[in-house]
């Protein structure tokens, strides 16, 4: 009789090292990215491609931005497409995944670049640009405040494509930002899961988990330092109830010419 021993043992490897890849494959972890949240088809690096490649004079645009940049000397600190990325909702809102800002709004990122670089950076890591300028109308229609940053392109949300906790980037965030945040009139916020916002408008911070803003010195604004540690207003004299001494006979005033001096004055 025919031995199917050996052509059988081949067949059984044969499945067990096509099965290797595909079950191996289906356990894989998910790559890290947390700007996954935040970014829709269109407004990745393909989309970026597409739009630059749609209008022939976008071409002269970035390149002026990028010259701009590098004569600023803040180029290189994030790509530069990913600084055109609008809002999160440009398509509900019918708007462009990207947008060059009139070169009117331009000074406004170097200063919040530079802090970028210079703090956020050596604290957390590198980090993602998912949202800058948005015109007016898309601005409202994203929800942004009426006097909001992005509208003047002063400000950038972001994450950190470093594993970090929400609570850990918060705390390395806040302490940069206690340091050198008033010498850069830096606004720091903090929005859903990673996402987090800079700008360099006004020193200031927003939506901080209650315990790690105990961990952080508080603001004060400079207007409001006159009302902060103010003495309590003077409370009026308590009248006694001893009256007051009579006179001696002998010893009666004499008159004056000042009907009120002889008065005290509460």
């Amino acid at each position: 009789m025919p031995s199917y021993g050996e052509p059988m043992r081949k067949f059984l490897a044969a499945l067990i090292f096509l099965a290797v890849p595909a079950a191996a494959q289906v356990g894989a972890p998910a790559p890290y990215d947390p700007a996954a949240p935040y970014i829709t088809v269109g407004q990745d690096e393909p989309g970026y491609r597409s739009w630059y490649l749609a209008a022939p004079w976008r071409a002269a645009q970035v390149k002026q931005f990028n010259d701009y940049l590098t004569a600023s000397r803040v180029s290189g600190i994030v790509p530069t497409w990913e600084l055109f990325r609008t809002a999160t909702s440009w398509k509900e809102c019918g708007a462009e995944p990207f947008e060059i800002p009139p070169t009117s709004e331009w000074p406004h990122i170097i200063q919040t670049l530079r802090y970028i670089n210079d703090y956020v950076i050596p604290a957390v890591g590198p980090v993602e640009p998912v949202s800058g300028y948005r015109n007016p109308s898309l601005n409202q229609c994203a929800g942004g405040a009426p006097e909001s940053a992005h509208k003047t392109y002063s400000a950038i949300d972001m994450v950190p494509l470093r594993p970090i906790t929400r609570e850990q980037l918060m705390r390395a965030l806040c302490v940069a930002h206690s340091e050198h945040g008033a010498g850069y009139s830096t606004g720091l916020g903090f929005y859903a899961y990673l996402r987090f916002h800079i700008d360099s408008t006004k020193y200031r911070r927003w939506n901080m988990d209650p315990a790690v803003a105990a961990l952080c010195p508080p603001i004060i604004h400079p207007e409001d330092v006159a009302n902060v540690g103010q003495p309590l207003p003077a409370q009026p004299a308590t009248p006694t109830a001893t009256p007051p001494p009579v006179a001696p006979p002998q010893a009666a005033p004499l008159p004056s010419s000042n009907p009120s001096a002889s008065t005290p004055k509460n």
